[in-house]
């Protein structure tokens, strides 16, 4: 007998598919003012996509007696990875905010490994709910080594800024910058945290 989809699992993978489709729309480096407001509209777009199935996410749990994983991990990754999402969409919200000309290669390396550890935490979704548990731990790796590039990245790129701008506005906006592409992938991290401890409840 054909084991009937679990929806909640198909709401976790549509959320991973989202996180992962903003995350190829952040990779975009930005090359003149007049990409900015289309990319900032394209991040909100998907993150508002992404609360509609967070949303969808939490009604279903309210009404679900057995799940294939504990409710609360189930809630746990809907959450984190929303908070991903909604990181980027600050992101793109604050390079518009700052009227930023172009990313720099700094901005341009943490956004191609976000984009990156993002489509590793999709392949964990999916994998997860295909029940592949032991498949998981490959990708939740990739997504740490993003992390630890992410932060020698922002050690060059601060290390940098004072010599690069003598604007103390420009240098504020660029260590602010700098700061939330860190917290922005620490989240893909805690995604990944947060698979790994799951993974050892069901194995």
């Amino acid at each position: 007998m054909k084991r009937k989809p679990d929806h909640l699992m198909e709401l976790l993978v549509s959320i991973a598919e989202n996180m992962k489709d903003c995350g190829a729309v952040f990779r975009t480096p930005i090359k003149s003012k007049t990409d900015l407001k289309g990319f900032s509209e394209e991040v909100k777009n998907l993150e508002s996509k992404g609360d509609s199935f967070v949303h969808e996410t939490i009604i279903e749990l309210n009404h679900a007696f057995i799940t294939s994983i504990e409710q609360e991990d189930i809630l746990l990754l809907a959450e984190k990875m929303d908070e991903v999402v909604d990181l980027m969409e600050e992101l793109a919200a604050y390079y518009y905010i700052y009227d930023l000309e172009e990313t720099d290669d700094y901005m341009e390396t943490f956004q191609t490994n976000i984009g990156l550890a993002t489509e590793e935490l999709n392949t964990s979704i999916q994998l997860l709910a295909n029940r592949a548990y032991k498949d998981i731990k490959e990708h939740t790796v990739n997504v740490k080594s993003y992390e630890e590039e992410c932060d020698h990245t922002e050690r060059k790129a601060l290390r940098k800024l004072f010599k690069k701008f003598s604007d103390p506005v420009k240098l504020i906006q660029y260590k602010d910058l700098y700061e939330k592409l860190e917290d922005t992938m620490d989240a893909c991290q805690d995604v990944a945290k947060a698979l790994d401890t799951i993974v050892m409840k069901n194995m």
